[in-house]
């Protein structure tokens, strides 16, 4: 049986202090600077169900297929067949029986509590050495692209995956102390053999899904003006675009959504979950979640249609996440939130966590086009250095870079989810450590953050709890 154990790896240390302002600067309250999601896909609800209210302005076919999509969103599915053909054909193995169990309440998933707690919301991608066709990722060849952990009856998981952590102590240049947490993974119970030699593998945590719809039409152009490769202004930032491919298009194209930019669009996003986490098939991707090894063992297993989920009910889920509303920004004219936005530009958080983007035309729903949102990301990839790397390349992306995760609704994940944890494997417990954990382009950033006084620090993390 074969095992794996992976570390990341940081260094920390602790910085000389300096000194602060007795009167310390603040940025300005903008006018509508609370509308994060634009006029018409903003909500001002900020309780439990604050990621899953929908925008307004939506025709009464948009508003049925929001209801529709919802339905399936958060419906379990279950072994073919069944009574309810719409919602059977799960498996044979699976991550998640849904959307939901995932994404509770269109929210953000947290990983195990618990060495040897169920993955739910934090699932592993694999794959070896080198690109197939399109130039993506080659998957094991007996267990394909992503580890499942769930299977239906007569059918073998692939195995279970021990997760543990090491805490690591640092320090602020004040003195004050911190500890962070680096995760450590083993795969065991391995049912299918040994993986392949040279395996890499990527732990990724469900993120909160409200706004994709707006991120889905900001203009191409947009997006790579902000791409600075060759770090030609030398501020250390260095975005660049990752391009993958569009099968639905049977193109190349910009890669705007997943940890790694590595999904062209909400559609391809949204089927290729179906597919992986839960083993329903499209027509986008047809076959079921079986790697050929494991179809050789499996030829018979009974599915929910070809295929089982139609191209109307995807469409319908699709149109329900592009139709989520972003929660609007709380106390954003508050001095202390005002002194910590000034911190964030100051220590160049902004270089990649973008305040302000703009819709353009694209997309079906047009209360969201031309629309001026604020969602703190530039969609395109970033080193972020050996500490946070997972040696996974994926497409363009290298296993050191990252898509900018947008940061609205950060601060309501714990009304919503219970939770503060983020990154894109959940180590960061909250926004703190989340900063901390940042190298590579956010290197000089974070040693900016951890030179400043305690009072600076709640600032700015009091700043991001407000987006």
């Amino acid at each position: 049986m074969q095992k794996i154990l992976l570390y990341s790896v940081v260094v920390l240390s602790a910085l000389s202090s300096c000194r602060q302002d007795d009167n310390p600067p603040a940025a300005s309250a903008e006018a509508g600077e609370q509308y994060s999601g634009g006029d018409q896909a903003t909500t001002f609800d900020f309780g439990e169900n604050a990621f899953g209210v929908q925008a307004r302005g939506l025709s009464s076919e948009q508003d049925g297929f929001f209801v529709t999509g919802n339905s399936f969103f958060r419906s379990n599915w279950v072994t073919a067949p069944a009574s309810v053909q719409s919602l059977d054909g799960l498996g044979p193995i699976f991550n998640a029986v849904s959307c939901g169990s995932c994404h509770f309440k269109d929210g953000r998933a947290k990983p195990p509590g618990s060495q040897d707690e169920a993955l739910n919301g934090l699932l592993f991608r694999l794959s070896i050495p080198g690109a197939d066709v399109h130039g993506g990722p080659l998957g094991d060849p007996v267990y394909g692209g992503q580890f499942q952990d769930k299977a239906i009856l007569n059918v073998a998981n692939e195995g279970r995956v021990r997760v543990t952590y090491q805490e690591i102590a640092g320090q602020y240049a004040d003195g004050a102390p911190y500890t962070l947490r680096r995760p450590g993974y083993e795969f065991y119970g391995l049912n299918y053999g040994d993986f392949a030699p040279g395996l890499m593998f990527s732990p990724r945590i469900a993120p909160q899904v409200p706004g994709l719809g707006l991120l889905e039409i900001v203009p191409e152009a947009d997006i790579l003006a902000f791409s600075d490769e060759n770090d030609a202004d030398q501020d250390g930032i260095s975005g660049r675009a990752n391009y993958v491919w569009d099968a639905e298009n049977q193109r190349v194209a910009l890669g705007r959504f997943g940890w790694k930019a590595n999904q062209p669009s909400l559609a391809q996003q949204t089927a290729g979950a179906f597919n992986g986490d839960i083993g329903i098939t499209t027509n986008l991707f047809p076959q079921d979640h079986l790697s050929p090894a494991q179809q050789q063992i499996y030829p018979d297993v009974i599915n929910g249609g070809s295929p089982e989920l139609s191209d109307e009910t995807l469409h319908k889920v699709v149109s329900y996440m592009q139709s989520l509303s972003v929660p609007a920004r709380r106390d954003h004219d508050d001095a202390t939130v005002l002194r910590g936005k000034y911190l964030f530009q100051e220590l160049n958080c902004s270089g990649c966590h973008r305040p302000v983007l703009n819709t353009g035309t694209g997309g079906s729903i047009a209360a969201l086009q031309q629309q001026k949102i604020r969602p703190y990301t530039d969609l395109l990839l970033h080193d972020l250095g050996p500490d946070l790397a997972d040696g996974r390349p994926d497409y363009l992306a290298s296993g050191s870079e990252w898509r900018t995760p947008p940061l609205w609704g950060l601060g309501l994940i714990y009304t919503v989810n219970g939770h503060t944890f983020l990154l894109h494997d959940g180590r960061a417990r909250n926004a703190e450590e989340a900063v901390l954990w940042h190298g590579g382009e956010a290197e000089k950033s974070r040693e900016a953050f951890k030179k400043l006084s305690r009072e600076d620090r709640e600032a700015l993390l009091q700043f991001l709890n407000s987006l």
